[in-house]
């Protein structure tokens, strides 16, 4: 704590950095609190989540109300149900957040199906325990099973082709790590971000950009030199629409690097009409035409579950998808009390008790 804050009786918020705040108890605590002044970074730290502080202010003010009422520890069953189907996504952390609290957790399995008001977790326990955590706690899950969803479409669309998720530089860095680790939950065969990849024990997934090749004048230069430098068991994947035609440059590069290729990359910009069936059927027609069936072509830029089928059709064998799975509406999670002390009970329009689904699993 700072002279300041020591002078003033303030408590600081932590900043990421090891420093674990104390638990906001009351709303006395949240007026004291300060975020201090050589912050970095906007995002919220692990300590940060863990005490409370992105919790929404009225469960705070809820948490004070039950206290001097001697109800705060009053044992609750809650359940948390999703507001259109999707897939499971998010557990870890939602179990991370809750375990060691004294309070019981069941769960629909990560890469579950889920439907319509379908009933995705449960707690059992003291709600002082869990309550203050409710919104970290649907955040978790809501964000999580949108990005899961969204790449259980795009499996779906490339089955049996694989695909890549590239979407870290749509969201904020804080987020990435965990938006690629649900694309992983849904169905993406790799993730382009490190510490996604990493967290999911995966080697991260992507060649190079566009600047490689613009720094060096020639897509040739680039792709002997990422032939010479990189480890051996790295698949040379040459990105081909940088100077030339795509299927020029993909041949360029074919006849210099021969078996060595494991494939092309189209990225073509909307500027030119994107990545079409029809360049993707002439790229493989004309490697063909050259004793170059073994390179395989991948395709990336703008990708959704409806160009990657056509794409697939046309020849296309691998995808790298960002923005449809970054972009994913968060599916929305609503946690209820059904029963309060042993005693079923509801807000009007739910019905009182706890909803049966065996398809939940003791967490723990």
């Amino acid at each position: 704590m700072n002279r300041k804050d020591a002078k003033e009786g303030r408590e600081p918020a932590a900043a990421g950095h090891g420093h674990r705040p104390g638990p906001l108890s009351d709303v006395a605590s949240v007026e004291r609190l300060e975020v201090e002044p050589d912050r970095r970074f906007y995002s919220a730290s692990h300590d940060e989540i863990a005490s409370g502080l992105t919790t929404d202010i009225y469960f705070v003010r809820t948490m004070e109300i039950l206290r001097d009422l001697g109800l705060a520890a009053t044992p609750v069953v809650a359940e948390i149900f999703a507001s259109r189907e999707g897939v499971m996504a998010g557990n870890e952390e939602a179990s991370n957040l809750l375990a060691g609290r004294g309070v019981s957790l069941w769960a629909l399995p990560e890469g579950e199906r889920f439907g319509p008001q379908e009933v995705v977790m449960r707690i059992s326990g003291p709600y002082q325990a869990f309550g203050p955590y409710e919104t970290a706690l649907l955040g978790i899950l809501a964000s999580s099973s949108a990005w899961a969803t969204a790449a259980a479409e795009c499996r779906e669309a490339a089955d049996p082709k694989p695909f890549i998720c590239f979407g870290a530089r749509h969201v904020h860095p804080a987020v990435a790590p965990v938006m690629e680790r649900a694309a992983l939950v849904g169905g993406a065969a790799g993730a382009s971000c490190i510490l996604a990849a990493k967290l999911a024990g995966l080697d991260p997934s992507g060649t190079i950009p566009h600047a490689a090749m613009l720094i060096a004048g020639d897509t040739l230069v680039i792709a002997e030199a990422y032939d010479r430098t990189m480890p051996a068991e790295a698949p040379r994947i040459i990105l081909v629409d940088t100077f030339h035609d795509e299927a020029e440059e993909a041949l360029r590069v074919a006849r210099r690097m021969g078996e060595r290729l494991t494939g092309v990359r189209l990225d073509t910009p909307g500027e030119r009409g994107g990545v079409t069936p029809d360049l993707v059927r002439e790229v493989r027609a004309r490697l063909d035409q050259e004793g170059f069936e073994h390179v395989k072509i991948f395709v990336s830029g703008g990708l959704d579950p409806d160009r990657i089928r056509v794409l697939k059709d046309a020849g296309a064998d691998a995808f790298g998808v960002g923005s449809y799975i970054s972009r994913a509406r968060p599916i929305d999670m609503t946690m209820d009390i059904k029963e309060v002390a042993g005693r079923p009970i509801a807000k009007r329009g739910r019905i009182p008790g706890v909803t049966r689904n065996p398809r939940l699993e003791r967490v723990f």
